[in-house]
């Protein structure tokens, strides 16, 4: 939490990029190339009507990402631990290679909703091997938008990926069919929790109108035997292959 604060000193504002899942004009370019760099992405409501920011940059980042578990020494150190190396172990990986990270900030009063959806849809490998590891660095609960997800909802197919198309990116649809989200329960867990979500599973998180924040950093592992299709949305430069977890 020290090491975000921190980077998110150094973050210039100047150019702003808001992150939505409920809309689709925020997957700008500074987002689609952020696979590979450490960048920020701002909440809907912390922006104007002028695109200008209407409270500190401190309460106004929704999650830093996408990078930053091969970029910086914190992230990298936390990201690797012996624990979560035995514990990816455990669930069968052979090769595990870290893909994504996110630092999510969940503001308070602000923070958005994520609508419900499958880890798979966004980081697609054959056969799917993604699997998320979410932790909870503040308490988490329905109050402050907590996890919501469905029970046996990883035995339940793709319903959609969300590919590039050329220049664009855009969801497939696989399966039409709405979840059941009257179905979904809340994961409400306490600061130092881990969450492990199959990449079929299915959640969600509410807005956060409470007044206390719910910071979690998450990180997406797949396996490197599995193809990863070039229609991805998420790329990384040649020259910044994917790791295990072996120190930098």
């Amino acid at each position: 939490m020290a090491r975000a604060a921190s980077l998110l000193a150094e973050f210039d504002p100047k150019s702003l990029s808001v992150f939505s899942t409920t809309r689709s004009d925020t997957t700008d370019r500074y987002f689609l190339e952020s696979g590979d760099k450490i960048r920020f992405f701002l909440e809907e409501e912390a922006v104007d009507a002028d695109g200008r920011l209407n409270r500190p940059k401190e309460l106004a980042v929704n999650k830093i990402g996408h990078g930053q578990h091969d970029l910086d020494p914190v992230f990298d150190h936390f990201s690797r631990t012996p624990e979560l190396s035995d514990l990816v172990s455990e669930l069968r990986f052979v090769e595990p290679r870290l893909l994504q990270s996110m630092y999510i900030f969940k503001q308070p009063r602000i923070g958005g909703e994520v609508v419900c959806h499958q880890d798979s849809a966004f980081l697609y490998t054959e056969p799917e091997t993604v699997v998320g590891f979410w932790f909870a660095l503040e308490a988490a609960s329905v109050d402050n938008g907590c996890l919501w997800v469905l029970p046996g909802g990883h035995h339940l197919g793709l319903k959609k990926r969300f590919v590039r198309q050329g220049d664009d990116v855009g969801f497939e649809i696989i399966d039409p069919e709405p979840w059941p989200e009257h179905d979904l329960v809340p994961l409400e867990v306490e600061k130092g929790s881990l969450v492990v979500l199959h990449g079929r599973l299915p959640h969600r998180s509410g807005s956060n109108r409470s007044t206390r924040s719910r910071h979690a950093y998450s990180v997406h592992v797949i396996d490197g035997r599995a193809h990863y299709p070039d229609d991805n949305w998420l790329r990384r430069s040649c020259s910044m292959s994917l790791r295990g977890f072996s120190p930098s």
